[in-house]
């Protein structure tokens, strides 16, 4: 099935022949099947034709840093923050990242299943196309498998594309809190290697950061994955610089996530050695904190920047790219063009679809977004008010 695309009022996507954002005006587009065969001035010979009625076009956002298989929420813990509770009070106090565990090991698969849809696909009503998705409510290897059985079923059922991505170090489980390396051990001895068998996981995360998981602890685990051929990458420095860019940069990850206390020399290492800088700005936001990745220094040393909303439970239930735009241009230092290309191209890169999404060009994916919008410059100026008309995966316009 050929679809023709017309009377868009323009189209604004990287452009990998000119290296940077551009706006064409007056084309047509054409798919043939999921993907684009043509972008011209007039397209004919099409079997059905769709009119865009002036809208600005885009590609689908890619969200690459996502916790959504949870079961329940959190908003208890959101009411304690509003009188004044810090993140690390109430996890120490047997809420946080412990909580979600227990009501995920209660669950079944087909119960985490039918909840966490929901999710995904409240993700796609928002304009996102594509999501990095990981596990780590379980934290034995029994649930750790479940949830990304989970998240490959939906990546079957769902019209959303999901990248899995395995986080057994997303916390100690409450029966280790005395014993945290035999944990490490425990992750790398059996959960790694059967995650790998099963190819259950194209990524490995950690969460390196003070009072979770050490830099030792967290090379030992990443090398590990390396080992067993998963691709890593971390959430480091949320909190404190604790050497986990440079840990990053050492390892070779092809993202560090968050980076609200990462150093200078953090930033170097990773500029030097090419690791993608992801924000998360919108977990600044929701935890009332006032300190903010600094994504303009990040840039200015030759970090290249994703934006992704950190959907958790716990700590950001955002799941709009365009209020991290917003976030990211107010509050990191991102100009408009960097927090577009932060949002689509970047985020494709830091997921290793860079030659199939986040561009509008012959031969990629037809994921695109139709906005009542006249340029990007609105996408984060309208901050939470939806101005998205369609959405289109893989050549198909899709209801909600």
């Amino acid at each position: 099935m050929k679809i023709k695309i017309y009377n868009i009022g323009s189209i604004v996507t990287w452009s990998h022949e000119n290296n940077k954002v551009q706006t064409l005006t007056d084309v047509e587009l054409l798919i043939d099947g999921d993907k684009i065969s043509d972008i011209s001035h007039k397209i004919v010979n099409a079997d059905q034709e769709i009119n865009a009625e002036g809208a600005l076009i885009i590609p689908g956002f890619i969200d690459s840093h996502t916790h959504p298989i949870f079961i329940g929420n959190r908003s208890n813990e959101f009411a304690l923050r509003v009188k004044g509770k810090t993140y690390d009070e109430i996890a120490k106090s047997g809420g946080g990242i412990l909580s979600s565990i227990k009501n995920v090991r209660n669950a079944s698969e087909e119960q985490l299943l039918e909840e966490s849809l929901g999710k995904i696909n409240l993700f796609l009503s928002h304009g996102t196309t594509t999501i990095e998705a990981k596990s780590g409510y379980g934290l034995t290897l029994k649930d750790e498998v479940k949830s990304l059985r989970v998240i490959k079923k939906l990546n079957e059922i769902s019209k959303l594309e999901i990248i899995p991505t395995f986080l057994g170090a997303h916390d100690f489980p409450p029966e280790f809190q005395n014993n945290h390396d035999k944990y490490v051990d425990l992750i790398c001895d059996e959960m790694i290697p059967i995650i790998s068998e099963e190819d259950l996981a194209e990524y490995c995360d950690v969460f390196c950061e003070n009072n979770y998981f050490t830099v030792r602890q967290s090379r030992k685990i990443l090398q590990t994955a390396l080992d067993n051929g998963m691709k890593i990458r971390l959430h480091a420095d949320e909190f404190k610089d604790s050497g986990a860019a440079a840990l990053a940069a050492e390892l070779g990850a092809i993202s560090a996530d968050h980076l609200m206390a990462v150093s200078n020399e953090g930033m170097k290492a990773m500029a030097e050695k090419g690791v993608m800088a992801t924000l998360l700005p919108g977990t600044t936001l929701f935890l009332g904190k006032n300190q903010y990745a600094n994504g303009r220094k990040m840039i200015d040393i030759g970090c290249d920047v994703v934006l992704a909303t950190d959907f958790n439970p716990g700590s950001c239930t955002i799941q709009s790219m365009p209020i991290i735009m917003s976030l990211a241009c107010l509050h990191c230092g991102l100009n408009i063009e960097e927090a577009f290309i932060g949002s689509n191209w970047n985020g494709a890169r830091s997921i290793n679809r860079s030659n199939q999404i986040g561009a509008i060009c012959k031969g990629y994916q037809a994921d695109l977004l139709f906005f009542d919008m006249q340029s990007i410059n609105e996408l984060p100026y309208w901050m939470g008010s939806d101005r998205l008309l369609n959405v289109m995966k893989k050549g198909e316009l899709l209801d909600f």
